[in-house]
């Protein structure tokens, strides 16, 4: 079993980082108290909103680069949030419309709402389950049934391990999944870090009040890179995911107070 029943209801008294997500995003699937969070943040980091915007700009730019430059042809994206536009299914479904996609997230808001959208695409699963039981969602009936693990896979964390705190040691997390993989897959890593020391408990602290402890920690820059240890990482590197390979319209956006910081590693 996962952590969440399949059957866990919707919690609207308190926010969901999904939904806050959401929200910044300009997305309408958030409630009250999503806003009124996101607005606390926003007085601790004003910059959030343009982070989450650079972060799903990324996503869809990592995503395309893996399948057209890679031919990367199936995705496992953990803790994926709210559906919004473009989603990975999209994305790598311009490319080969027979790309596979398993998003996984143990938010009941994104389980309603996700297999809503995506009823009708028969190359995708939304997976109720917690991206920290590896075991489980990789040998899931759906999940086999759509993913070949004898061929390369795309394994996505972005803009998650931040929710997980130190106790459940994200980079083990990481390392699991790789160890699953064929040969020619793909870890795509990148968390919330800062370089000032008051962002990060000042985030932390609020973020875990907020959420009722759901959530793990702002992190520094050499703590990603560990979850990276002897992985083959491509060019450009780990970087502020607004500069990982940028395209004309998608201007590097300034470090301020915090930022997604991250890369690519091929297995």
């Amino acid at each position: 079993m996962t952590r969440n029943s399949e059957k866990a209801r919707i919690d609207v008294g308190t926010p969901s980082v999904a939904r806050m997500y959401d929200w910044l995003l300009g997305g309408v699937e958030n409630y009250a108290v999503d806003r009124h969070a996101c607005r606390k943040l926003l007085q601790v980091a004003p910059s959030s909103r343009a982070l989450a915007r650079s972060n799903r700009a990324f996503l869809r730019r990592v995503v395309r680069v893996l399948a057209e430059d890679y031919g990367i042809r199936q995705f496992i994206d953990h803790g994926s949030g709210m559906p919004t536009q473009d989603n990975v299914h999209q994305v790598a479904q311009r490319v080969d419309p027979q790309a596979r996609v398993v998003y996984v997230d143990n938010d009941p808001s994104v389980l309603a709402h996700g297999r809503a959208v995506l009823e009708e695409n028969d190359n995708t699963v939304v997976l109720h389950a917690d991206m920290r039981d590896t075991q489980d969602i990789l040998t899931h009936p759906e999940v086999q049934g759509l993913i070949d693990f004898s061929q390369p896979v795309a394994a996505l964390f972005v803009s998650v391990l931040h929710c997980l705190p130190d106790a459940d040691q994200p980079g083990e997390l990481v390392r699991r999944v790789a160890e699953s993989l064929a040969p020619g897959s793909f870890l795509v890593v990148c968390q919330l870090v800062s370089r000032r020391a008051d962002v990060r408990d000042r985030v932390t602290e609020l973020m875990q009040l907020a959420t009722h402890g759901n959530w793990g920690r702002v992190r520094e820059e050499h703590e990603v890179r560990e979850y990276f240890d002897g992985l083959e990482i491509i060019e450009p590197g780990l970087v502020d995911v607004a500069r990982w390979r940028p395209c004309e319209r998608a201007a590097p956006r300034a470090e301020e107070e915090w930022m997604e910081w991250g890369g690519v590693a091929r297995l």
